[in-house]
């Protein structure tokens, strides 16, 4: 992903939405989107209980990983991944090719059934992403940050 991509209010809210409606389809427990730099931009379901920027960082790492591991036999990257536990199973999914689709799913739910959810939700989440990309790459575009100034920073940080 550009790291260089803004997040807007609006678009924020449509991803919010995929992910909300992904955990509830595909009868996940949790669904994260992660940047591929490691940045957690939205989770959903129960992740009140689990180390979110541990799990953010870990994920892109292991994507990371799996694309060495893809390029040593010839492939582009590995796009689907997924791992099965005793109790809980992750599915991860690369998205347009910037961001990481995380499903933590467990026996009642199947990966029949996530992976059916997942390549829906992809297809929503890659138009979204697609359009903050054309919005920050619009002939233009002023920066969200154009407005603020070196004094409105220092008064932000003075006591």
């Amino acid at each position: 992903m550009n790291s260089g991509l803004v997040m807007y209010e609006e678009e924020f809210r449509l991803i919010a939405g995929i992910c909300d409606r992904l955990t509830r389809d595909a009868n996940a427990k949790v669904v994260f989107l992660v940047d591929k730099n490691g940045q957690l931009i939205a989770s959903s379901g129960q992740a009140q209980n689990l180390d979110t920027t541990s799990l953010a960082s870990l994920t892109a790492g292991n994507v990371a990983a799996m694309g060495g591991l893809a390029k040593l036999i010839g492939e582009k990257e590995f796009p689907n991944q997924f791992h099965e536990g005793e109790r809980e199973s992750l599915h991860m999914s690369i998205v347009g090719g910037r961001v990481v689709l995380v499903v933590i799913f467990d026996a009642k739910s199947s990966l029949g059934l996530v992976r059916l959810r997942v390549k829906k939700a992809g297809e929503e989440l890659a138009k979204v992403f697609e359009t903050l990309a054309k919005k920050q790459a619009a002939p233009g575009a002023a920066s969200p940050f154009a407005e603020i100034t070196d004094d409105d920073i220092d008064n932000l940080f003075s006591e």
